[in-house]
């Protein structure tokens, strides 16, 4: 089977899923679900192309083990959400804004995400593609995986005893990493993705699977910085906290970590 073929049949199948995920959340009124579709749909991608890929043994099964731990924690993560909480304000606002047409607007909406699951599995099947012998490159892509996990969880497990207590009902989390990074799930999330370039990429020059699986970490930090990410959370955020939240805004890098700005810290 060809490389184009795999892709396609791969993208075909998760087109379904998603068609079956748009009927199922119809019923339960959750627009939410896709998300957790996606989440687990991209590490059972990147799983069976690294049983189907043809590059390092070592380096296909770290990938597969690299890449399925880290759906399994983000897809169970926001499974969790999504049955705890109410839906999430992104979707609700989708909803009433589409009015009549919601539903065709989701529908597309999933389909996107399919494709959105293809994309970020490729930089996934190209460091399972890669026939150099494991090297200091993996080493570093394990380095950063395990940062990236490590810093990802820590995030949203303060983020989320942070919301557990009554008294911050309403207030702004500026909590460990919350202090130095609007958004450090997301700078974490965005950092994963260089692990499997370091995976893919090969000296001297990278070889063509290094720079297909350039398109994680750039799709990734285009996405969470100008669409699906940052714009509609922050906005959800100024709705519900106001200028707490603006002076958060003010103070508090939006993406990369960095040293708050001292005139803005309230005691």
């Amino acid at each position: 089977m060809t490389l184009l073929l795999t892709i396609a049949i791969a993208w075909l199948a998760v087109s379904l899923l998603m068609l079956m995920i748009w009927w199922l959340q119809r019923r339960l009124d959750d627009a939410g679900i896709v998300d957790v579709a996606w989440s687990y749909a991209v590490g059972l991608l990147a799983i069976l192309f690294c049983l189907t890929a043809t590059g390092d043994p070592t380096r296909r099964w770290v990938v597969a083990l690299f890449a399925g731990l880290w759906s399994l924690r983000l897809g169970t993560y926001v499974l969790y959400r999504v049955l705890k909480f109410p839906e999430d304000g992104r979707y609700v606002t989708l909803k009433r804004e589409a009015g009549e047409q919601a539903q065709k607007k989701l529908l597309i909406f999933y389909q996107y995400q399919a494709f959105g699951a293809v994309l970020f599995s490729l930089p996934m099947l190209m460091g399972a593609q890669n026939s150099a012998d494991w090297g200091m490159l993996d080493w570093l892509g394990v380095s950063i995986w395990l940062v990236a996990a490590i810093g990802e969880a820590i995030a949203d497990r303060q983020l989320a005893n942070f919301r557990r207590q009554d008294s911050n009902r309403g207030a702004v989390c500026r909590v460990g990493l919350w202090k130095y990074s609007r958004h450090p799930n997301y700078f974490f999330e965005w950092l994963h993705w260089w692990a499997y370039v370091a995976f893919a990429w090969q000296i001297p020059w990278g070889g063509w699977q290094g720079w297909v699986s350039l398109l994680g970490p750039a799709a990734m930090y285009y996405f969470i910085n100008f669409v699906t990410g940052i714009p509609p959370t922050e906005s959800q955020a100024l709705q519900s906290r106001g200028d707490a939240y603006r002076q958060y805004q003010q103070s508090t890098s939006s993406f990369f970590p960095w040293l708050p700005k001292k005139e803005s810290i309230t005691s």
